[in-house]
């Protein structure tokens, strides 16, 4: 058995996401087909678990769905206007890392996202101290903020994946171990999703400022953000 959260967008209320925890049956090995097993009892289980959810995405490379394929930081892509640039959110996740030492590893936007991902240097240079995408400054709290954002506005960016997005009542991630890790791909859909049905989008996306404001004006999600525990996670 495992346990993994279903994000629910929030159309109303004080938090803009509902995390839920969810039981089921875990399907052990690294081939896709298994992992597509558990995601599959873990879409059962969050469907008897959970009332009024209907239709479950998974966001991520081992999704069943194309659109949950396409929605995985590996393969949301950015286009930069004033540069010409297209890059995953992975790979400007990753290259955006700034050190105790002050080693940034821009090179990394040229790299595939999961050269990226694994690039040992990231494991060994210390500390992440702050984030830096082309020349602006994004502080490691609130811990998700940076990452969020790029991925609210990758997708934001992206409008031919909007539609097909609203069949769904709730997303997931089974490569997502909250005990381990901080980010996840499906719970920044399910942030677009509540700032789009709110009306939020656009105002939210407009600076750092604002972005970084949603995190004192609501309560981003129900999940528990201790950050003094979470410092020891991967960032």
């Amino acid at each position: 058995m495992a346990i993994r959260p279903i994000y629910i967008p929030a159309k109303s209320g004080k938090f803009l996401v509902k995390a839920v925890p969810v039981d089921f049956k875990w399907h052990a090995g690294m081939a896709i087909s298994q992992k597509q097993k558990s995601v599959d009892e873990l879409h059962s289980s969050a469907k008897n678990k959970v009332s009024g959810i209907k239709k479950i995405l998974e966001v991520s490379s081992k999704s069943k769905e194309d659109i949950g394929v396409k929605l995985s930081a590996f393969n949301l892509m950015i286009k930069t206007k004033r540069y010409g640039r297209t890059f995953s959110v992975e790979c400007a996740y990753q290259s955006s890392k700034v050190f105790e030492s002050g080693q940034q590893y821009i090179d990394l936007l040229n790299a595939t996202s999961i050269e990226a991902k694994k690039d040992p240097r990231l494991k060994d240079s210390g500390r992440v101290t702050s984030f830096r995408f082309y020349g602006q400054v994004w502080p490691i709290s609130p811990m998700t903020a940076f990452y969020d954002w790029l991925y609210v506005n990758a997708l934001k960016n992206n409008p031919e994946l909007h539609a097909e997005l609203d069949q769904y009542d709730a997303f997931t991630d089974i490569e997502f171990n909250p005990e381990k890790s901080i980010n996840c791909q499906a719970y920044a859909v399910s942030l677009f999703k509540a700032l789009q049905s709110r009306n939020l989008l656009d105002e939210a996306t407009s600076s750092q400022e604002n972005f970084i404001k949603l995190y004192s004006d609501y309560s981003i999600s129900n999940t528990n953000e201790n950050e003094e525990h979470q410092f020891g996670m991967r960032i």
